[in-house]
């Protein structure tokens, strides 16, 4: 790919390498999902980019007994696929006692959590980026919220991804006592109030790191357009004013875009070994029935393999996902499909997950609905051997279920908002167009209709169904990759490399 300096080099920052535990603050922890989300999109991109050519070096922190034990199983595999993908030289681990022995990659104690980021972020400024020299710098989320505050002082492009919106905050003096000389750089950072004078801001006005970020890079970008645009048009009222102002200024002044995550390249239905059966889009039918076969005896269903089956793949959580929705109308669509032998599968944990276990209990619909804790390998064999997902979600930055079922032959049912919007398209058989089944309105009444819709595909022809299956996969497969996001990102630091670095986004 051509590119304006001869090989740049690229330093991508990922600390945040898990999403975060619940608990941890404000309404942000409803966009929290289980451990290793982040960990899957890092590790991917940062392998991509490399294959596709890029002076790309990665930095995190050293978590010794992360690394060392069984514990945290996800960040240490994928930290193993960086190690296994790139030279040595190209790992900058960040060395201090505040992340050498801990077990989990985030404390419940948010002091703890804001110690660890500001000894990660003082080695990326002090040392790191220093030994590096990066033409530029690509930082992930709150807790490297003071890097692009540093990089603008040094006239170095910094691309800022937010995967979260959960933020913390700190006084300069803490900060500086961390080791980092926040005062070369403190006009560059985000205030609760107005800053005017380093004294007087330095022990009395919180710097909140998230906003610093998104104040600080010249380039900042979420992961989906819509929800982009969603947060600039003041639609989500859990995203906080300063930060939502940040963005909006960034947006208008051409520097913010949306760039989608990718599953991660181990969800395929050919290589996938939690499968029964893998399949390729030629042979989905027979390997689908095998897997349909297997979930549904495990799980006590009725065994049909002409059963429509609808596979919910993320958690129970109420405030994010719509599951009260599907509560709603759960008895409801069974028994409109009875005849149909409908199917309900959630392999999920959430505060719902008993409200669903006492709906199967009072109608007695055991052998129609399955409600299970997550569980990776269930999960798996749920995408391969369910027809459908269910994604009413009410928002949704990215979301990956929507992009992992489509390449496993198993269409979402989704509601049009963030994410989802930017990569479900209704389905028009007809018009051999769309990948699932989307509804507008954010209520029972919609997800009902959608429901509607799948079943109305599931009933049309087997060759007709077989043949529009058979075209999702395949065309999924060629969209959800981190090859086409890390062309995507290569394409934005290509953009940010060409213009004049400190006056092309003034703050």
């Amino acid at each position: 790919m051509p590119t304006p300096l001869s090989n740049p080099t690229v330093l991508v920052v990922t600390p945040e390498v898990t999403y975060l535990p619940e608990g941890m603050g404000n309404m942000s922890n409803h966009l929290t999902a289980k451990a290793g989300g982040l960990a899957d999109v890092s590790a991917a991109l940062i392998s991509a980019l490399f294959d596709q050519g890029a002076d790309v070096h990665v930095a995190l922190p050293d978590y010794r007994e992360i690394f060392a034990a069984h514990t945290a199983p996800v960040l240490k595999s994928e930290f193993g696929r960086i190690r296994d993908k790139m030279p040595d030289e190209r790992i900058h681990l960040a060395e201090d006692r505040a992340f050498f022995y801990t077990t989990t990659v985030y404390s419940h104690y948010g002091s703890d959590n804001i110690k660890i980021a500001l000894a990660f972020q003082r080695e990326i400024i002090n040392n790191i980026m220093p030994r590096v020299k990066p033409d530029l710098i690509h930082c992930n989320d709150w807790m490297t919220g003071l890097i692009p505050a540093a990089a603008r002082q040094m006239g170095i492009p910094c691309l800022f991804t937010i995967h979260n919106i959960h933020t913390v905050k700190a006084l300069l003096a803490s900060i500086e006592d961390r080791g980092i000389d926040a005062a070369y750089f403190w006009h560059h950072l985000y205030y609760e109030k107005m800053a005017e004078e380093y004294e007087a801001t330095r022990e009395s006005n919180p710097v909140d790191f998230l906003v610093s970020g998104v104040f600080a890079a010249h380039f900042v970008n979420t992961v989906s357009p819509t929800f982009l645009n969603e947060i600039v048009a003041s639609r989500h009222d859990f995203v906080e004013a300063p930060l939502r102002q940040e963005l909006t200024n960034k947006f208008h002044a051409d520097c913010a875009a949306g760039i989608l995550n990718a599953p991660d390249p181990s969800y395929h239905p050919e290589t996938d070994e939690a499968l029964v059966q893998t399949y390729s889009a030629d042979n989905h039918t027979e390997g689908k029935r095998q897997n349909k076969h297997h979930l549904q005896r495990s799980l006590g269903l009725l065994q049909d393999d002409r059963a429509p089956v609808f596979f919910w793949p993320h958690r129970l959580d109420p405030v994010q996902k719509g599951c009260q929705l599907l509560a709603e109308i759960l008895y409801r669509v069974v028994s409109k499909y009875w005849e149909q032998h409908l199917q309900i599968v959630f392999v999920a944990n959430g505060e719902y997950k008993d409200v669903f276990h006492n709906i199967v209990a009072f109608h007695q619909i055991y052998d129609r609905v399955a409600v299970c804790g997550f569980d990776e390998a269930l999960a798996r064999v749920a995408y391969g051997g369910s027809d459908f997902i269910l994604m009413p979600s009410r928002f949704e930055p990215c979301g990956l279920p929507q992009m992992i079922g489509p390449l496993y032959g198993c269409l979402p049912v989704a509601h049009n908002t963030g994410g989802i919007h930017d990569t479900v398209v209704h389905l028009a058989p007809d018009r051999d167009t769309g990948n699932g089944f989307l509804f507008d309105i954010y209520d029972s009444t919609g997800l009902m209709w959608a429901m509607d819709q799948a079943m109305h595909f599931h009933g049309s022809p087997t060759e007709n169904r077989q043949r529009q299956i058979r075209r999702i996969m395949r065309e999924s497969a060629e969209t959800f990759n981190h090859d086409v996001t890390a062309r995507h990102y290569m394409n934005l630091y290509e953009k940010m490399l060409e213009r004049p670095l400190i006056a092309a986004c003034p703050l």
